[in-house]
């Protein structure tokens, strides 16, 4: 597990209790923000690699734009490829970062709304595009669904299996 191990000012500062413990807020934002900083990172480095790849030009509209979202031609298509191997990327920078099963769904979940609320203010609109959607959808499910996954045999691995109760009668 991740503990957040402070000062007792700092603690103090930041806490009710002013003890350290599992679920601190100032952590819990912290960590959010660290993800999803790491996730647009990841996604422009993979966007940047793969369009000059190609011989695309590179544009911030790759990762705001729901029209560049599509499979009809290459650059649509390495869009698309970016947000999925980004997805996994992130899928293991939340394990490493988070560790924590129950908290997958709400860090991946906030992570891709933010970038909904950025892609909303980039357009002026709401994206109208079923494949953006889809996309979307399917690499929260993708971040989430691997994310839990491998947090939960890192969870798993601390639990004794091998050792049977003993009774002394």
């Amino acid at each position: 597990m991740y503990y957040f191990h402070c000062s007792p000012i700092f603690c103090s500062f930041f806490s009710l209790t002013g003890k350290p413990s599992i679920f601190d807020i100032f952590l819990h934002i912290c960590l959010k923000a660290e993800l999803i900083c790491l996730l647009n990172y990841t996604l422009q480095i993979l966007l940047l690699l793969l369009n000059v790849l190609a011989g695309h030009p590179v544009s911030i509209d790759y990762i705001f734009k729901y029209q560049e979202v599509n499979v009809k031609d290459v650059s649509g298509r390495l869009v698309v490829a970016c947000f999925l191997l980004n997805s996994l990327i992130s899928a293991t920078s939340l394990w490493v970062i988070v560790q924590r099963t129950k908290l997958c769904l709400d860090f991946s979940v906030t992570a891709f709304f933010l970038h909904l609320v950025a892609s909303l203010i980039y357009n002026s609109g709401w994206p109208y595009s079923a494949s953006w959607w889809v996309l979307q959808f399917s690499c929260v499910t993708i971040t989430c669904v691997l994310a839990e996954f491998l947090c939960m045999r890192s969870e798993m691995k601390s639990i004794p299996l091998g050792m049977s109760a003993r009774v002394d009668l």
